[in-house]
């Protein structure tokens, strides 16, 4: 997408039609339209489109995918006002580049990584809120920890000091039928309620970040309260 006055109005339209329909899912779901969050996702994206995106005023937060382009886009004050959300894959030798620059790093995939979030936090003097990334459907190409075993991690990661879980992300298989991934968030909503019935230290179950655009409808049927959607606001990306 080229930034001008068309484009403007294509992203107006793009998100007004998003979020009605992430009330529609809400209100099915018990819960009303500002009980579900929209992230942007704004991979590969201009800073001037995503400042258009961000001014009219229908997202809650921003996610970067990549450290290089969250750098870039925050010394061009791309993201205005909006919080950050650090949403892609994490290397340890990134960390200094995004903890405590970013509101919330959806995607610690390891106990290592979580461990290194935390020292890196810890110099820089901020605790650093994370969500943990479940691989919910064991793919062999995705990050993250098996559900079966988050009974085993929320234990281990709450005696960290310098980080707060706040909750769980997972990306499903991508789906070919409409309705295809419903079995995953029904199960990733399951282990959310388990997890947050559960008392640890540091551990804060409030967010489920699950559904992206072509499944955040089915997403919030099943619980989702947080969806991450990049394609269905900005259009196909162009890499």
């Amino acid at each position: 997408m080229i930034y001008n006055e068309n484009a403007a109005i294509v992203l107006s339209e793009r998100l007004k039609e998003i979020k009605e329909r992430i009330a529609q899912a809400a209100l099915r779901s018990g819960r009303g339209d500002k009980d579900v969050f929209l992230v942007a996702a704004t991979k590969t994206q201009p800073s001037e489109i995503i400042k258009e995106a961000l001014r009219t005023g229908k997202i809650d937060f921003a996610g970067e995918n990549r450290v290089q382009e969250l750098r870039g886009h925050l010394e061009d004050g791309a993201y205005l006002q909006v919080p950050v959300h650090f949403i892609g894959h994490l290397q340890t030798n990134k960390l200094k580049y995004v903890v405590g620059k970013v509101k919330l790093i959806q995607s610690v995939d390891s106990i290592n990584l979580a461990s290194e979030v935390a020292k890196q936090a810890q110099k820089a003097g901020v605790t650093q809120d994370i969500l943990l990334e479940l691989n919910v459907a064991g793919e062999e190409s995705k990050f993250g920890f098996s559900p079966e075993r988050l009974d085993e991690i929320l234990p281990q990661v709450s005696k960290i000091s310098g980080i707060n879980v706040r909750g769980i992300m997972a990306i499903p298989p991508k789906q070919e039928i409409p309705g295809q991934n419903r079995p995953y968030f029904e199960r990733l909503r399951q282990v959310f309620i388990d997890s947050k019935a559960k008392k640890y230290d540091n551990v804060f179950m409030d967010y489920l970040s699950m559904g992206m655009s072509e499944d955040y409808y089915d997403a919030i049927l099943c619980g989702s309260n947080m969806v991450r959607i990049g394609t269905a606001i900005f259009g196909k990306r162009e890499a």
